[in-house]
């Protein structure tokens, strides 16, 4: 039997579906999971279904990975939140780390890697200062990758703890500079919540954006199952109200629609019946989300070609574009 994403997402959609699964059904189950990061997700969402000695061992140990992550993240968090408290200015926690500090069920089981934060663009400087000044350095040393961030980007070069060898992503705003869309980055600091420790989260519907502009208007949908997961929980949690609007207000009204539909057609999310009609390109969505075989593998390369194509046509124009890539490829990089 082949298998891809698909069985993954309706693993989560409807956990007694497993009930069906043989070995080779639950090893693949089981390695498309780790493959999205989804496997401390899976295994909250299977806890209590029925399932063979060895997988309830390897559920429990990603149960207790994703427990010691968020403790790891939270107190990532905290230290830069010590850092940062002297300079008076707003951070918000983004992602995963959002949603561990504001136990949102979002957070539950997640994979949480970079600690990522937005804060004034006109506080930046402040911002990289303190944080060099307190341990972090940089992982990217080339130039050419310093000047590209620093110019056209909406963040910072990513830093990393010297000691604690974990990362921190300092946004200013929420999609790159030179993309052709252009949010409000200050009405998401200025609308945001302050928490218990005064870091802050985005709103709910702004969290929701936010979401859907890293799958569909930034990236080539790399991580897109976990992305998607996260925009199904907190749709399920806080509900639309207002989030059309407050998409069309950051012009991300169609990759909001986008977002809710797929997370619609492949978990089950609760949206509007007039939500639901499908747009022609969803197919090839889809199938780029759930491109892996059943050994957690990518599959449809052409098609994962294509979208990373597509992730830097979005973010720059042409002869930009063009200029970048032949930089990248003369240095050796090459798509994964």
């Amino acid at each position: 039997m082949r298998y891809d994403g698909e069985l993954l997402a309706r693993a989560l959609r409807d956990p007694a579906s497993t009930a069906s699964l043989d070995a080779e059904g639950w090893t693949a189950l089981i390695g498309i999971a780790r493959a999205e990061q989804l496997a401390g997700t899976l295994a909250h969402r299977l806890d209590g279904v029925a399932m063979p000695v060895g997988v309830a061992r390897i559920m429990a140990d990603a149960r207790a990975s994703a427990a010691q992550g968020r403790i790891a993240a939270l107190w990532e968090a905290e230290m830069a939140r010590r850092v940062l408290a002297p300079l008076d200015c707003p951070v918000v926690l983004l992602k995963g780390t959002a949603f561990a500090a504001a136990g949102l069920s979002a957070g539950v089981g997640r994979s949480i890697g970079d600690l990522d934060i937005l804060v004034p663009r006109d506080r930046i400087d402040a911002v990289e200062a303190a944080l060099l000044g307190a341990g972090w350095e940089w992982v990217k040393p080339d130039p050419y990758d310093d000047i590209y961030y620093r110019r056209w980007m909406h963040e910072l070069p990513p830093l990393i703890h010297r000691e604690r060898d974990r990362m921190i992503d300092v946004h200013h705003t929420i999609l790159p500079l030179t993309a052709r869309i252009t949010p409000d980055a200050d009405a998401l600091i200025a609308d945001s919540v302050v928490l218990e420790n005064g870091l802050r989260m985005l709103l709910p519907a702004d969290m929701l954006v936010h979401a859907a502009a890293h799958l569909f208007a930034d990236g080539d949908l790399a991580g897109g199952m976990r992305n998607l997961w996260d925009i199904h929980c907190l749709i399920e949690q806080s509900g639309i109200d207002g989030l059309i609007e407050r998409a069309r207000h950051h012009g991300l009204e169609r990759e909001m629609r986008r977002a809710a539909r797929l997370a619609h057609a492949l978990y089950g999310t609760a949206i509007p019946a007039a939500w639901q009609a499908r747009h022609r390109a969803d197919a090839l969505y889809r199938r780029r989300l759930t491109a892996r075989d059943g050994w957690g593998r990518p599959t449809r390369l052409l098609l994962r070609q294509a979208f990373y194509l597509r992730s830097h046509w979005l973010r720059m124009p042409p002869a930009m574009l063009a200029r970048h890539l032949w930089t990248k490829w003369r240095k050796g990089y090459r798509p994964a």
